[in-house]
């Protein structure tokens, strides 16, 4: 029976002080025996999930994307299932998954869901969940402040990304794939894992996190306010059908640019280019909602495109 969890909550996560409490009661009330830590450093989840990997059945993480990033590296490595906490600003993989945003609702699905195994991705050694990218979403990336967050909360991103749009430049690159090699001229390139990210954008309109493959698209414009159309076709993975966006995908992925260039994973930036993307198979075990009697819940069934 797994009810013993590892409880690491992000305090400075946009909802990590005040949810904290509720967290703690609805888990035990579940059942649940909880060793307890919480940090305002993300990069030190990693070391505290190997220092109590041989005390627990299952770790649970409270904060967004960016703290479940730093804590997939030792997630991989200890094989240990991963709950997830809704705290944070945009909470993309709790979107993906279909885990609700409620404390008690994602208590629930914690205590009473079942194990899917997900996919990661992997760029130069670093794992994540959602999307790898460079360009444009590391200007957002390093323009989105938490005063911003906690301000706008998840239309923090939309604001911010007005703010550097007209700043953008393109820049040449190489992509190879399939054996293909393509030179391009782009503002953005995006290596999406999983389905959301950047506050609830689809990386494709078919993504899923448990496709095994990973979808890459580069935004292929020459002036800046040509993006402005494009954006709300964002939500639901459809700008891929815009005239200068490039779309693609694959098991292994490589990007070269003339030179080093950051890449954010998750929304934090952790490598630099030239490149290697990779897609691990069901490599991660989650848990998830039931699948319920009208359909609803996860599954890969459930993963699918919008209608």
């Amino acid at each position: 029976m797994r009810n013993r969890a590892l409880l690491l909550v992000n305090r400075q996560a946009r909802q990590g002080e005040k949810s904290l409490p509720e967290a703690i009661r609805c888990l035990e009330e579940s059942g649940f025996v909880l060793i307890q830590e919480t940090t305002q450093k993300p990069q030190d989840l990693g070391e505290i999930i190997l220092r109590y990997q041989q005390e627990v059945d299952l770790v649970i993480i409270g904060g967004g994307d960016g703290t479940l990033n730093a804590a997939v590296d030792a997630l991989v490595e200890t094989r240990l299932p991963l709950g997830i906490l809704p705290l944070g600003t945009a909470n993309d993989l709790a979107r993906t998954l279909r885990i609700p945003n409620s404390i008690p609702e994602a208590c629930k699905v914690i205590a009473k869901g079942e194990i899917a195994r997900i996919d990661l991705g992997v760029v130069n050694g670093k794992h994540f969940f959602n999307v790898a990218s460079l360009g444009l979403s590391v200007q957002i990336t390093q323009k989105l402040t938490k005063k911003t967050k906690q301000r706008w909360g998840i239309f923090a991103y939309a604001v911010t990304a007005l703010q550097v749009i007209w700043e953008s430049r393109p820049f040449h690159a190489e992509i190879q794939i399939n054996g293909q090699s393509i030179r391009v001229k782009t503002v953005q390139i995006a290596v999406g894992n999983g389905r959301y990210y950047g506050g609830g954008m689809a990386v494709v309109h078919n993504a899923m996190i448990d496709d095994q493959r990973l979808d890459l698209y580069s935004l292929e414009i020459r002036h800046w306010w040509q993006i402005i159309p494009i954006l709300p076709t964002m939500r639901q993975g459809r700008h891929i059908n815009w005239s200068g966006v490039r779309s693609l995908s694959g098991e292994e992925i490589e990007v070269y640019t003339r030179k080093p260039r950051p890449i954010n994973t998750d929304g934090e930036i952790t490598t630099y280019t030239p490149a290697h993307f990779r897609v691990l198979p069901k490599s991660l075990a989650v848990l998830v909602p039931v699948e319920d009697s009208n359909g609803a819940g996860w599954s890969s069934n459930h993963l699918t495109s919008d209608q």
